[in-house]
């Protein structure tokens, strides 16, 4: 009877953190660049108390054998695309395909992310652009980049993140600069750090650059990638949650009646 307790009590404890993982998703619903994720399960040990015994066409041909409930095993991130959203904003980019852009943050690491919903930063005399956080947008050489003396409304941004501008005589005059896009063998590997912000670990393998994969990302000047979350889509994955809480401290309820019922046992 105990057996029940536990198990139920692990499945209410998975469920809660479904719960965590879907409030999440729900309250990122209009945060540029999200990607949803999905917690994932496995079951626990099992007692095996009969275990299969054929010999000669006799004996017993399956197993008997009980469960010792759930536990969460991974939260994996979906980085299907999200639609995009016309800004007109010339600082404003989406990347098309499954590339990142590439900031500086304040420790000074690399850190990377979808958001594009980039501003402008002025300091020691030069203009920068940088993340809604004031972090460094960086180029394909690893350096901040540099927006001095040009007029924002006449920046122009190539869908391979070449920076440009058009000059007083209406001519496109490049910058020298290109926006550092990287593409990731596993993202699914990534780690998330908040800000929107993720960073490579040993399972996502090193990032690559544009230039080195077959099929490269789209830059879009003027668009935001919206999050990828399906409200209702989350909606309906919390009402399962919710039943099967529901449920499982039903079971909590069921054994500990009738462990009482033992209890009152009288000769």
């Amino acid at each position: 009877m105990m057996r029940a307790l536990w198990t139920a009590a692990s499945g209410m404890k998975a469920q809660q953190l479904n719960v965590d993982v879907i409030s999440n998703n729900l309250s990122n619903v209009n945060t540029t660049g999200y990607k949803k994720q999905r917690l994932e399960f496995k079951d626990l040990l099992y007692e095996t108390l009969s275990r299969a015994d054929v010999y000669e066409d006799q004996g017993r041909p399956v197993n008997m054998q009980v469960g010792h409930g759930v536990a969460p095993v991974s939260t994996v991130t979906t980085y299907t695309m999200g639609s995009l959203e016309k800004t007109d904003n010339p600082l404003d980019l989406a990347i098309d395909g499954e590339g990142f852009f590439a900031v500086r943050n304040a420790k000074g690491e690399i850190v990377y992310t979808r958001d594009g919903s980039f501003k402008i930063s002025i300091g020691d005399g030069e203009t920068r652009l940088v993340t809604s956080e004031g972090y460094a947008v960086l180029d394909d050489a690893g350096n901040d980049i540099i927006l001095t003396g040009i007029n924002i409304n006449q920046l122009t941004i190539g869908p391979s993140g070449e920076l440009q501008y058009i000059d007083a005589d209406n001519q496109v005059v490049p910058l020298g600069q290109t926006l550092q896009i990287v593409q990731f063998n596993n993202r699914d590997g990534l780690l998330k750090v908040g800000s929107n912000f993720v960073i490579p670990t040993p399972a996502s393998g090193e990032p690559i650059p544009e230039t080195e994969v077959e099929k490269r990302s789209v830059v879009m000047q003027g668009y935001l990638e919206s999050s990828n979350v399906q409200v209702v889509e989350e909606i309906v994955k919390l009402i399962i949650a919710q039943r099967a809480y529901e449920i499982n401290s039903k079971s909590i309820q069921t054994a500990d009646e009738m462990l009482g019922m033992a209890n009152n046992l009288r000769r």
